[in-house]
């Protein structure tokens, strides 16, 4: 970006103020991926994130029409404290359960960060392809292999170079198409947690896919042993029973339903646990037919899963990072787009998807930046210049130019321009 000098004799911190042609945001401000933030960038979701209501929904409505309707005859016909007891454990058993889908929802799944350029040939000491190095011979500049070999637990694997996030992908990792992001030991983006499923998350979507299990077998059997009560109680049989409780047939219907679907998916992933597979490795390369170098024996793949620390999220979503104005001004033609003219301008706190915003701090910095020339020139820091042709005299960068168009202050540089001329 080409910006005239400025003025030898300007104080620093006026030299600070016109300086300035970067503005200071987030790293989830400018993020690109597909994710959706929440509170500042701590809690990170998949695109889709609104599917998560619908699983809270599915989850609560049931054990709410339990306590509404069939809980106060369970009370009723056992000992007043075991009553209470049945339904508190429900309750406790909800809430953990809710919780463990907002931490397998709301947390970084394993992105690995993106490379702002592409890598260099063999820098981390991998072996190329041999049937690349082949097909490179007599190319004056190689491209990049698509694939590299390297070896796990003394078995050659083969990774990938993504395109997207210009880099080798780590064994294990794969690119999900719909959070745009390559996640660490990828399992399956789940659409009922809106999220994807990896290295840092994978525990608790384990657990919460477990314990919905159990939730699900605890309220059918509480509503099978109020069918029972009432068939005792009016000697009835079990038709009878649930029409003077339809709400026990109705949520024993349910749960037998959903403990079918979720209790499978549990099954399921006790068996990719015990043989240390994911399921994207599983659909895909069919370890049972060749040898999984992952497999490290069930006790410790178990523990591998469950007792071993999670490592620490590679992204500071937090972290702030400096975009310079040409960079700030494509970010606000971004956002000028979604919005209506007659929006004030305000701040914008970027929760959600990728659309960046100025904060009203950086208007006031801008609008700074052009009041200092004016005042400077006021105040005579500047020199005077009578040739028109001198090329010491400076002006506000091209930059600086666009982003007041854009953001309605062209009107006063322009006036200050004349009365500049004008004199």
């Amino acid at each position: 970006m080409y910006e005239t000098p400025l003025p030898a004799q300007l104080s620093d911190s006026n030299r600070r103020i016109i300086d300035t042609s970067a503005t200071t945001l987030r790293v989830y401000q400018v993020w690109k991926g597909s994710n959706r933030f929440c509170l500042g960038g701590r809690l990170v979701f998949g695109p889709d994130v609104r599917s998560i209501f619908l699983t809270i929904s599915l989850i609560v409505i049931p054990v709410i029409l339990f306590c509404a309707f069939v809980s106060q005859r369970l009370i009723h016909e056992f000992d007043h404290h075991l009553g209470n007891l049945i339904v508190a454990i429900l309750i406790i058993f909800t809430v953990y359960d809710l919780i463990l889908l907002l931490l397998t929802s709301g947390r970084d799944p394993g992105i690995i960060p993106r490379n702002l350029h592409p890598p260099e040939l063999e820098e981390d000491g991998s072996t190329m392809s041999t049937d690349w190095l082949g097909s490179q011979s007599g190319v004056g500049v190689p491209s990049l292999p698509p694939t590299k070999d390297v070896v796990v637990n003394g078995v050659i694997v083969k990774v990938k170079y993504c395109q997207t996030c210009m880099l080798y992908r780590p064994p294990r990792c794969s690119h999900c198409s719909i959070c745009n992001n390559c996640v660490e030991r990828f399992d399956h983006h789940c659409p009922w947690v809106g999220q994807c499923i990896g290295k840092r998350n994978y525990r608790f979507f384990f657990m919460f896919v477990s314990s919905t299990t159990i939730l699900c077998l605890y309220v059918f059997a509480l509503c099978w042993v109020n069918i029972k009560k009432i068939m005792d109680e009016y000697h009835c049989n079990v038709w009878r029973a649930l029409l003077k409780s339809p709400v026990s047939g109705i949520l024993i219907l349910y749960t037998f339903v959903t403990a079918w679907f979720v209790g499978g998916l549990t099954v399921f992933h006790l068996y990719l646990i015990f043989t240390n597979q994911t399921t994207y490795e599983n659909f895909r390369y069919r370890y049972d037919s060749k040898m999984n170098p992952y497999n490290r024996g069930c006790v410790r793949n178990i523990f591998e899963i469950f007792f071993s620390k999670i490592p620490k999220s590679k992204n500071n979503f937090r972290a702030k990072v400096k975009l310079d104005s040409s960079a700030l001004f494509a970010a606000s033609i971004s956002l000028a787009r979604t919005m209506s003219p007659e929006m004030p301008k305000t701040s914008f706190d970027i929760e959600m998807g990728k659309r960046q915003a100025v904060a009203a701090e950086d208007f006031e910095e801008i609008q700074s930046q052009i009041d200092s020339v004016g005042g400077l020139e006021r105040c005579g820091t500047q020199p005077r210049h009578t040739n028109q042709g001198d090329k010491a005299n400076w002006e506000m960068s091209p930059d600086i130019r666009m982003l007041a168009a854009e953001f309605g202050m062209e009107p006063s540089f322009n006036d200050r321009q004349k009365v500049r001329r004008g004199h």
